[in-house]
């Protein structure tokens, strides 16, 4: 069964309501009823190239056919630092750093603000903010 459009908007906007208290520092680089993205604020070097980006890729919302895929990339270094802090949103786990999301009650507010702010903490740890 399909997801309504109503359930992922619901699901996007709790997800993106908790995401904006980190910007700043954050950079929110897109926003609609659709999904969100967030980049450190400081410009560093990346991929094999060492191509100069306006921020590390930090978080996303991205609405899918039957669920919202919430991207958090500080997870891909050290997956065992965030289990800790939000055993219930680790049950949408799907990869390394995709959580995917197909019911508003499988969003836990603390639990997700405890892993953002640690991820923060991880990107300014890492150099990739101000």
């Amino acid at each position: 069964m399909a997801m309504t459009d109503e359930t992922k908007k619901e699901i996007v906007k709790k997800l993106s309501k908790v995401m904006e208290k980190f910007s700043p520092p954050m950079v929110i680089i897109s926003k609609s009823d659709n999904g969100l993205e967030m980049i450190g604020n400081k410009k560093v070097l990346y991929g094999s190239t060492k191509k100069l980006v306006p921020g590390m890729f930090f978080c996303s919302i991205k609405p899918g056919k039957n669920m919202v895929s919430l991207h958090f990339f500080p997870m891909y270094f050290n997956e065992k630092t965030y289990m800790p802090l939000a055993p219930n949103m680790f049950r949408c786990l799907k990869g390394k750093t995709c959580f995917n999301i197909t019911k508003v009650e499988q969003i836990d507010e603390k639990e997700l603000e405890a892993m953002l702010k640690k991820g923060v903490e991880s990107w300014v740890k890492s150099g990739y903010m101000q």
